[in-house]
């Protein structure tokens, strides 16, 4: 792909650039991709359910007090100009919905009276809101019958067994057949983040293996077939309904150049630049969690690096984090990184919208966001498209 000479020199240099001069450079720089087709920007907020992070705040809620909780987050997302809720539906090999293949989620505490996805689905779409399924394909709990390992702070289940990929499968499609989602929507959780220096304990499954592969690239294959079988599964069943992952945002250290980190291709074993350029997703959101400036994290060079990735036009959207706020803490950020962030999104040329994380800093309206945002996003929401 031809670039001009410049790029590697921004590529390096970039945390040195005031923002109007970011935006410049990136607008000027040839674009040889297709332009993504989705019509409307992506305005997103990420409801997380795992231990009550966003949704439900507590175990012991009514379910009346859920719906208020619930509506509440919706009525902000809409007030902000948010347009998409992405809600954690399987957090941990459950369910927020009845389900004849998962147990209900222990963070609804007590089994509920209601549906909680339907009841999402119907609040969400009454206010314009899409609403996309958030799973987890991989984590497991105590009580899972599938083949699981205990490992960090969490039980995982094996992406190596074949019956633990076609679990995911079969909750994903099942979500799919039965309720109106806009959207099926996977996290950066596939093979669990290496804790302790400790390698994931899959000698079982790999021990079955007979192929030609090595141990890692048997396990990218595992993801990689997983992610294609999920594509080709919805799609099969409801066309419109889109496919999307969210995965770390680096996908190997030094591309582009600057860009230091995790390597999730090596390490959680993620080939998330695969994914995009087979076409075995609808949009990619990689996790964007870092400032403007902070050079080996770079958010502008990453979010640019990820758009010339997209060969097939299918749209890049920026994973960003509110929960980062101005709060007095080490490593947080003021509100107007956030509202600069979306500016540069809106001036990359493949990158189509942006998903905020999460939905509990915009309910404390810590720092003063929601007042950000809204002066943000309202302008260019209030457009026709």
């Amino acid at each position: 792909m031809v670039q001009r000479p410049f790029l590697p020199l921004f590529a390096t240099y970039v945390h040195k650039f005031p923002l109007a001069l970011i935006i410049l450079l990136l607008s000027g720089c040839i674009a040889t991709n297709p332009r993504p087709h989705r019509s409307q920007e992506l305005r997103g907020l990420w409801v997380a359910t795992v231990n009550n992070g966003d949704w439900p705040s507590r175990r012991d809620l009514t379910a009346d007090q859920q719906k208020q909780e619930l509506i509440g987050i919706f009525d902000r997302a809409a007030a902000l100009h948010l347009n998409a809720i992405f809600l954690q539906v399987r957090p941990m090999a459950d369910a927020f919905y009845p389900s004849a293949l998962e147990p209900w989620s222990e963070f609804l505490g007590q089994p509920p009276d209601y549906d909680p996805l339907a009841f999402a689905i119907q609040e969400a779409h009454a206010r314009g809101l899409e609403l996309h399924a958030w799973f987890n394909p991989f984590r497991g709990n105590p009580t899972t019958a599938l083949r699981t390992y205990p490992y960090g702070r969490f039980v995982w289940m094996d992406p190596g067994d074949e019956q633990v990929r076609r679990r995911a499968l079969d909750v994903i499609t099942d979500v799919v057949r039965r309720y109106d989602v806009d959207g099926v929507h996977l996290d950066d959780y596939f093979y669990p983040y290496p804790e302790n220096n400790g390698d994931f304990p899959d000698e079982p499954s790999w021990q079955n293996y007979r192929g030609p592969l090595s141990r890692d690239d048997w396990r990218r294959e595992n993801i990689n077939r997983f992610v294609r079988d999920l594509y080709g599964s919805v799609k099969a069943i409801r066309p419109k309904v889109e496919v999307g992952i969210s995965p770390f945002g680096i996908w190997r250290p030094r591309h582009p150049r600057q860009i230091r980190g995790l390597d999730a291709y090596a390490k959680i074993y993620a080939d998330s630049r695969l994914w995009l350029q087979e076409g075995w997703v609808d949009y990619l959101a990689p996790q964007l969690y870092w400032p403007i400036e902070k050079r080996e994290q770079s958010f502008p060079a990453l979010l640019h690096w990820w758009s010339r990735q997209d060969r097939l036009g299918r749209g890049i959207v920026a994973g960003m984090t509110i929960n980062r706020v101005s709060t007095g803490r080490p490593n947080s950020v003021p509100p107007e990184e956030i509202a600069n962030q979306i500016e540069l999104v809106r001036r990359e040329r493949q990158a189509v919208g942006f998903i905020l994380f999460s939905a509990h800093t915009l309910m404390e309206n810590r720092a003063g966001i929601d007042e950000v945002l809204e002066r943000a996003i309202g302008e260019r929401a209030s457009r026709p498209q």
